[in-house]
């Protein structure tokens, strides 16, 4: 192997990769970049760092991005957008591998103002700032009226002499406030939250003239949103043109086109109010004399009354003409009820006879004697049938008996001890006594010879 000669310098890997780090961040070039590419692989970790690659078709950046530059992004990164980065290439020494230190980024295609608006209305809506249900209404008649805009704007101008046209009685409270640049947002939640505080107001007109989105932008953060929603005061947002919306209008309790549509809605115009009032008086008025003919009417009935032309007959006569006949009403509902009452005594008189314990026991004994007529009838027949039954019993024993075989010529064999009755030649020996019993006494005899029939039968040569 060839080693390196003392005119060559030799590096460690970290001093090496330590070289490329410095070449590349002394390269111009390749600080304060612009790439454009797709997100992929990101995760964004839990110290609050951004790891994801940066693709196109052709090829791969790893690329980072610490918390301290994330945190100030308009818009949350997602897998597979398409991004315009700017940051410095450089090298991680420890794996020898160069990345991409981004520092910005914005969507490639839109604006990253336009995204965040989005997203942060996505999100409000979802936690529900934006549900009708929850949205106040406007007071018709409201004490007191707070305005919170630039005091130097067109919009305050509009709004107040819109209000004062409209509705001079009412006072107006300006909390004047910066509505563009990054303190405009905190200036408005301070005012918002100053003005409850207050409590010297019943509706709240927050707003400002018209511009582009980055001059009305400050009416799109989160903080301001928040703000209107928790206010126990209804809020009105008035911001920009007609065709320019806001997150603060979605969260606001009633939107208006412009400031001075705000104001338009925020108050009554005292000529409509007088117009009113004047309706109302005549309503008034044809109800009052709507009345009061009513009343009259029935002032001249009642004085056309019966009962005060002829008190007597519609006093004393009618009232006693209604006692008789409520008199001969009842008369008549009482014979009817004593004739239902003497119905049912009758009904139970007869049930009261057929109850009589003599009646019963008279009744008793009849049918106790009926009784014992058709059991000793049952029994006679009973005894004569089951006479009937033992005489034909008898018949059949009789025919049964073993006697009356043996009177026809029979008899019954049996072994010496009369313990055991022959019935074939193969129980007895040649020398065997046996008893032979007949109808009409017993023999007893001694087996000399005997023959078993083949064929069945009685054999002929048997002797005893």
């Amino acid at each position: 192997m060839r080693s390196p000669g003392k005119d060559r310098q030799v590096f460690s890997v970290k001093e090496l990769n330590r070289y490329i780090k410095m070449m590349l961040e002394g390269n111009d070039r390749l600080q304060h970049v612009w790439v454009r590419g797709e997100i992929s692989n990101f995760t964004h970790h839990s110290s609050g760092h951004m790891y994801f690659t940066l693709k196109d078709a052709d090829s791969r950046l790893k690329t980072i991005m610490f918390a301290s530059y994330n945190q100030r992004l308009p818009f949350i990164p997602r897998e597979g957008a398409k991004v315009l980065a700017c940051g410095n290439i450089s090298v991680y020494e420890r794996d020898g591998q160069y990345q991409f230190y981004v520092t910005q980024m914005q969507p490639d295609g839109i604006g990253s103002l336009y995204l965040a608006f989005e997203q942060l209305k996505k999100k409000l809506e979802a936690e529900g700032l934006f549900a009708a249900e929850r949205k106040r209404p406007i007071p018709r008649f409201p004490r007191a009226i707070g305005v919170i805009t630039s005091p130097t704007g067109a919009a305050v101008r509009d709004i107040i002499t819109t209000l004062q046209r409209r509705y001079p009685a009412v006072p107006v409270l300006l909390y004047p406030v910066l509505v563009q640049g990054t303190q405009a947002a905190p200036s408005i939640v301070r005012a918002i939250e100053e003005m409850n505080r207050l409590g010297e107001v019943d509706v709240l007109i927050v707003g400002r003239g018209g511009g582009s989105l980055e001059e009305l932008w400050a009416f799109n953060e989160e903080a301001v949103a928040r703000a209107i929603s928790a206010s126990a005061i209804p809020v009105i947002s008035a911001v920009g043109h007609e065709t320019d919306y806001t997150i603060a209008d979605f969260v606001a309790d009633l939107r208006a086109a412009t400031p001075t549509a705000a104001a338009e809605l925020a108050v009554p115009h005292h000529l409509e109010l007088k117009q009113q009032l004047a309706y109302m008086e005549q309503r008034l008025y044809r109800s009052l004399n709507k009345r009061l003919e009513s009343s009259r009417e029935r002032l001249n009935r009642l004085r056309r009354s019966p009962y005060l032309t002829n008190p007597r007959r519609q006093l004393l006569l009618q009232p006693a003409e209604r006692l008789d006949r409520v008199k001969e009403q009842l008369r008549f509902k009482m014979q009817g009820r004593l004739a239902l009452a003497h119905e049912r005594k009758m009904r139970l008189d007869k049930r009261l006879a057929a109850s009589n314990p003599k009646e019963q026991a008279v009744f008793a004994r009849r049918r106790l004697a009926s009784a014992a007529k058709q059991l000793q009838v049952a029994m006679q027949v009973l005894k004569k049938h089951k006479s009937q039954q033992l005489v034909s019993a008898m018949r059949q024993l009789d025919a049964l008996s073993p006697l009356k075989v043996m009177q026809r010529g029979y008899g019954l064999v049996y072994d010496e001890q009369e313990k055991q009755l022959i019935k074939s030649v193969a129980q007895v020996e040649i020398g065997d006594i046996l008893r032979l019993k007949l109808a009409d006494g017993r023999i007893d005899c001694h087996v000399w010879s005997m023959e078993e029939n083949k064929h069945g039968g009685t054999g002929n040569d048997t002797e005893l």
